[in-house]
């Protein structure tokens, strides 16, 4: 009877399992199909040829635009695009498969190939009210374009009509799409001229044509509520046209816009130095561009940066303008005007997801936006009594040093979604992974645009991957901005924005060190300040400056020493090793974090092998072990 009763139970958990499967597979096969685009075309043209360029150019910006209006309603628009720089296959390609897999989130979606770019329009012409159309001539209309596509629902298309330019294909042959909004004459003269008042407002121009365009944006669709404040996007705008071999071709990032117009955006690029007049607008006068940065940044904050931080997409266009870089024309160096940027939009509760140089591009955000995350992602942290078993504690609880000095590596740089989006493939899944333990530092806002990347990473990583945040928190800002008084914007603190912000993606994946804060150009953490982060990254932080050795409410704090970036693992070992007995004989605690920026786990694992040829002694440790014991030895040494 009994036997009997299992036998029915068990029939009905495997009727249930066959029910779930089924039902799963229904509703994958009655999702629509997706449609698959490849872009790659727009990467194979001659750059000495202005023609292809603008095509390159114009092709790029409306496919993404595109796709972050259909891709709102649900994943349908995938496109190819990126091509890895470290493997011989296409990064989408990649990521794509993966999600195909057996029991994966597209496993059994159909897809459907698009083979020109006015059938994809066509395709998905239900999605888009019709055309914003940009001037040549005043380059910020083209993100000005992409402001108004996202908040108007608009495809956003460069004024041209040459027989096969977009506009002429799209627009004006045969049914074309409606121009909604001219960012430009019908006529194809220039609307922003820097003279007289700002179109259609009662404002005076600034003088420049660039930022009247900007200011414009802000009137009609910023200060309206029309787009969403707590998104902004600091791309390069159609300046790219003129210089697209300053660096890498996919980096005028235009398809990193589709997320960003999916949430109805603002996007801007100017330059954050108030100091010098900007190479792409010489006649303005010094400082316009950076007054209308902040006249952005503010109606951003009232309408829905207050509360929620400002999540703004970009990075310095350091390549091709502001900065010294190679023949961007600017008199300032690239890292400081970084720091400055970042100064900057602090003071108005703003952080960078930093797409920078070199693997700056992405596409698909607005697609793996859709991925189902699990609620929680939690980690261990180590006990004292494992701690003691494990021999690092001595029998009255402090450290056991045994002449050995500990060692952290800050696997980074993962502040930005598009480097995790590009360097997985060749990073994370290098085999030496696993082999030792390693800090992965990647920022958890992240998971509003690779969301699919960090949950492969979690549910793949071996028990030598540990995981902390990135700079300088679920996102990268200058936090001391943060803290009243806050020059620049005089707001109210913003600290308390950034603790709700910080705490809710700490919590989701199991986060409590933040293993690097920069101060660059703003003033280092107060005591609010550390209280900010003690009340989310209670384990551990590693600021660029203050006390070297610290504890705040019991929260450790290790000072940034080195970073450690030679090609060559034997010269970073060396490195490593020299700074240690450097550290050392100045009386520092046997603590040790370097920094690393785009290290495969092989390099790791050879340079940690001659680090221990060199010094015996040195030990590397997984993160809780390092920062727990840290933390015991600050405690014992107040």
């Amino acid at each position: 009877m009994k036997l009997t009763k299992v036998l029915a139970a068990l029939a009905v958990t495997v009727s249930l399992v066959a029910c779930r499967a089924e039902a799963a597979s229904g509703l994958r096969n009655a999702a629509p199909p997706i449609r698959i685009y490849d872009l790659r075309y727009t990467l194979k043209i001659d750059v000495s040829k202005p023609e292809q360029v603008r095509m390159a150019w114009d092709h790029c910006h409306a496919v993404s635009a595109l796709q972050g209006l259909v891709n709102r309603s649900g994943p349908l628009l995938y496109v190819t695009f990126v091509d890895s720089q470290h493997r011989k296959r296409n990064v989408d390609d990649y990521w794509f498969e993966k999600l195909s897999q057996d029991d994966q989130w597209l496993d059994g979606r159909e897809t459907k190939v698009v083979g020109n770019i006015v059938d994809l329009v066509r395709t998905f012409r239900s999605h888009v009210r019709g055309a914003v159309v940009y001037d040549p001539a005043v380059a910020a209309t083209s993100n000005v374009a992409s402001t108004v596509a996202g908040a108007d629902g608009l495809l956003p298309i460069r004024y041209d009509t040459s027989p096969d330019s977009l506009y002429t294909r799209l627009i004006t042959r045969g049914r074309g799409l409606p121009v909604k909004c001219w960012l430009l004459k019908p006529d194809g003269t220039s609307m922003f001229t820097g003279e007289g008042l700002i179109p259609g407002t009662d404002q005076a121009s600034t003088g420049s044509a660039k930022c009247d365009a900007y200011l414009w944006a802000k009137k009609k669709y910023m200060d309206t509520g029309k787009c969403d404040g707590s998104y902004g996007a600091y791309y390069l705008d159609q300046y790219w046209i003129d210089k697209p071999r300053n660096t890498v071709l996919n980096h005028h990032c235009l398809t990193n816009h589709d997320i960003f117009i999916s949430k109805k955006a603002f996007f801007f690029d100017l330059h954050p130095w108030g100091d010098e007049t900007p190479v792409d607008d010489p006649g303005q006068k010094i400082g316009t561009d950076l007054d209308t940065l902040k006249a952005l940044l503010l109606s951003a904050y009232n309408h829905g940066g207050k509360e929620n931080m400002i999540h703004i997409g970009g990075f310095v266009p350091w390549a091709h303008k502001y900065t010294s870089h190679g023949s961007a024309g600017g008199k300032h160096a690239p890292v400081p005007t970084e720091w400055e940027y970042g100064k900057v939009i602090s003071a108005y509760n703003g952080f960078m997801d930093a797409d920078a140089i070199g693997y700056g591009a992405m596409a698909n955000a607005s697609f793996y936006a859709h991925f189902p995350l699990k609620e929680k992602y939690p980690q261990r942290w180590v006990t004292r009594e494992e701690l003691r078993s494990r021999g690092y504690l001595t029998g009255d609880g402090r450290v056991n040093f045994d002449g050995r000095e500990f060692l952290i590596f800050y696997v980074g740089d993962y502040d930005c979604a598009a480097w995790v989006y590009q360097r997985t493939m060749d990073i994370w899944d290098d085999s030496a992974r696993g082999k030792i333990p390693l800090m992965w530092c990647i920022s958890p806002v992240l998971d509003r645009r690779v969301p699919m990347a960090m949950d492969y990473m979690r549910r793949t990583a071996t028990p030598n991957d540990y995981f902390a945040s990135a700079d300088n928190g679920a996102g990268y800002c200058e936090p001391g901005m943060l803290q009243e008084p806050r020059g620049i914007s005089n707001l109210p603190s913003g600290l308390d924005a950034w603790a709700r912000h910080c705490k809710k993606f700490y919590d989701r994946w199991g986060l409590s060190i933040t293993g690097f804060i920069i101060y660059g150009n703003g003033p280092k953490l107060n005591e609010a300040g550390l209280d900010c982060y003690a009340s989310f990254s209670p384990n551990g932080i590693v600021p660029t400056a203050g006390p070297a050795n610290a504890l705040h409410k019991n929260m450790p704090i290790l000072r940034f020493d080195h970073d450690v970036n030679e090609g060559n693992p034997r010269d970073a070992a060396a490195h490593v090793v020299s700074r240690i007995g450097q550290r050392r004989k100045e009386g520092h605690p046997p603590f040790h974090w370097f920094r690393n920026i785009l290290k495969t786990p092989t390099w790791y694992v050879r340079a940690y092998e001659d680090i221990k040829k060199a010094n015996p002694k040195v030990e590397l440790l997984d993160g809780p072990t390092f920062f727990e014991l840290y933390r015991i030895y600050l405690q014992s040494h107040k």
